[in-house]
């Protein structure tokens, strides 16, 4: 296990890194249900760590994918991934393995990497709109027009 987080419906989320999966249980220990991620992840695995959304109450959570350079985005209650983002280079707007990464008020998300990536990146909220390509890379070099 490499990571436990509380809900604030009183779930706690546990990270099986190795395993590929995010498994749910009861404050008591009572098994809820489990989710897999990217499951032909090798070595460290896929599910890092992860983080609940402040700006939804917490119907969103993030998990971050430091195997495969990327940010899961998930609706909470569903378990199903809505998009993500990301992908390996030390370039803005990519990430190199995330480690943490915390949601702030105004829906922000801010990551930290871990092993030679050496620093803390900030994905500003834009607000909410359809979701056309539910795998994103990073944009670099930036399209000119």
């Amino acid at each position: 296990m490499h990571c436990a987080q509380p809900s604030k419906d009183g779930l706690i989320y546990v990270c099986d890194r190795v395993s590929d999966r995010l498994q749910v249980f009861k404050a008591d220990g009572t098994y809820v249900s489990e989710t897999f991620l990217e499951t032909n992840t090798k070595g460290d695995g896929s599910v890092w760590e992860i983080a609940f959304s402040t700006r939804s109450s917490g119907k969103v959570h993030v998990r971050a994918d430091g195997a495969n350079h990327k940010i899961h985005v998930f609706d909470r209650l569903a378990m199903k991934e809505i998009y993500s983002f990301g992908s390996g280079g030390r370039q803005p707007r990519r990430v190199v393995r995330v480690a943490q990464h915390r949601h702030r008020l105004e829906g922000n998300i801010y990551t930290t990497e871990t092993y030679r990536g050496q620093r803390v990146q900030k994905f500003t909220y834009k607000g909410l709109a359809a979701v056309t390509a539910p795998n994103e890379g990073a944009p670099w070099p930036a399209n000119k027009k």
